[in-house]
C-alpha cells in the first residue's frame, strides 16, 4: 500500500519538493528532541486525542440514555402485564367506593364482596393509564416495587393495631362512606 505521501504526490496536492522539506523538518525536530532531552508537543495531536475522548465520552452518555430508557419500557411492560393477567372483577357494581388519585377523588363501583377485600387490604387498587384496577395484594407488592406511583390504595388489615395509640378505643367502621 502506497503510503500517504505517495498518494498525495499522485492526486497533485505535492510536489517533491515540499516532501522533502517535510523529512528535514521533522530529522531537525527529531534531533533537537534528542540534544536537548525533552519532547516537543505536537498539538494537532493532543487535539485529536482529546476530540476522540470527548467523542467516546458523549458515546458513552446516550448509550446509558438509551439503556435506562430501555430499562424504563421493560419495566412499563411487565407491569402491564401483571395488571392484565392479575386483574379482579369489580363484580355488578351496586356499592360505589371513593378513593383519591393524586389530587382528584375517583369513584369505583363494586359489588358487596368486593368492597370487603378492599377495606380487609386483600385487594388493592392500581392505577394504569386512566384505568383503577383491582389485583391482589401480593401482585400490588411487586408492582410497587418497580413503580410505586402507580399503587393508589392499600389498606392494612385491622388487627394491625399500636399499643400507644391514644385512640385505640374509637374503632372507625368499616361501611363508612365519603
Amino acid at each position: 500500500m502506497a503510503s500517504m505521501q505517495d498518494q498525495f504526490l499522485k492526486a497533485g496536492l505535492i510536489n517533491q519538493k515540499k516532501i522533502k522539506q517535510a523529512h528535514q523538518e521533522k530529522s531537525k525536530q527529531k534531533k533537537v528532541e534528542r540534544q536537548t532531552g525533552t519532547q516537543v508537543v505536537d498539538e494537532a495531536r493532543l487535539a485529536a486525542l482529546e476530540a476522540q475522548r470527548k467523542n467516546a465520552e458523549r458515546a458513552r452518555e446516550l448509550n446509558a440514555q438509551r439503556d435506562a430508557a430501555a430499562t424504563q419500557k421493560a419495566i412499563q411492560a411487565q407491569i402491564t402485564q401483571m395488571v392484565q393477567q392479575n386483574r379482579q372483577s369489580k363484580g355488578n357494581g351496586d356499592i360505589a367506593f371513593n378513593f383519591t388519585n393524586g389530587n382528584k377523588i375517583e369513584r369505583m363501583y363494586v359489588s358487596a364482596a368486593v368492597h370487603a377485600h378492599i377495606t380487609a387490604g386483600r385487594l388493592v387498587i392500581v392505577c394504569l393509564g386512566s384505568n383503577a384496577e383491582l389485583v391482589p395484594k401480593i401482585i400490588a407488592d411487586k408492582i410497587a416495587e418497580r413503580d410505586a406511583s402507580l399503587v393508589i390504595r392499600v389498606n392494612k388489615p385491622l388487627s394491625e393495631v399500636d399499643v400507644d395509640d391514644p385512640y385505640s378505643d374509637f374503632q372507625i367502621p368499616d361501611d363508612l362512606m365519603w
